[in-house]
């Protein structure tokens, strides 16, 4: 992928357990934190089976893990409707962090960046498409409560009163200093094979 935010899920889904081979729903939350800098994302995966296709209408109703039944209509952007076959395996992939980073008596100017990509399936490929996004934001720790483990920031747009659980990253954080927050989230839909049957067990001489 062209984006950060469309790696980071990639590489993210790929830690999860392998593809289910039946109608699925999987995710987890991990925690990560370094002194001045911690990481919180949540991952879940979505898998559905294509029960049925109207070629003409360009639609594909899908099973999902509770035995639901539902019809999408695929957009022109889909450029490879024609292989999806029934029994095929519909996987949605969503990702998104928070990453909290000290900067040290920090000089940079209060501000907020987005940044936004997208990828779609080449022709021949089977359907998949990926969309994400990431907000980056500098703001100035105008106050620390070290009893109450509470940090204020003040933003480009807004003051925030941010709760911290780690008592230990609250003694590096002084008035003056600078947190950068960055926000990531992320899309993936894909379409993959149907799971070949398992080869019958020989009967036991």
């Amino acid at each position: 992928m062209r984006n950060i935010v469309l790696s980071a899920a990639i590489l993210a889904v790929g830690s999860l357990p392998a593809l289910a081979q039946k109608p699925d729903a999987a995710g987890g939350s991990v925690i990560t934190t370094t002194p001045g800098k911690g990481t919180m994302a949540n991952v879940a995966k979505l898998t559905a089976s294509v029960e049925a296709i109207d070629a003409a209408a360009r639609s594909v109703t899908l099973k999902g893990p509770r035995g639901n039944l539902t019809t999408l209509t695929a957009g022109p952007e889909v450029k490879n409707f024609g292989q999806i076959k029934v029994g095929d395996l519909v996987v949605v992939r969503y990702i998104e962090a928070l990453t909290l980073e000290l900067k040290k008596s920090g000089k940079e100017l209060r501000s907020r960046s987005d940044r936004e990509a997208s990828e779609k399936a080449k022709p021949g490929e089977r359907p998949a498409a990926a969309a994400g996004r990431q907000v980056t934001v500098i703001a100035d720790v105008t106050a620390v409560d070290r009893k109450k483990q509470v940090v204020t920031l003040r933003g480009p747009n807004r003051t925030v009163e941010l709760k911290l659980r780690d008592p230990e990253q609250v003694k590096l954080i002084k008035v003056g200093d600078q947190v950068e927050a960055t926000y990531q989230e992320a899309v993936a839909v894909s379409v993959e094979p149907a799971p070949k049957p398992k080869p019958a067990a020989e009967p036991k001489k």
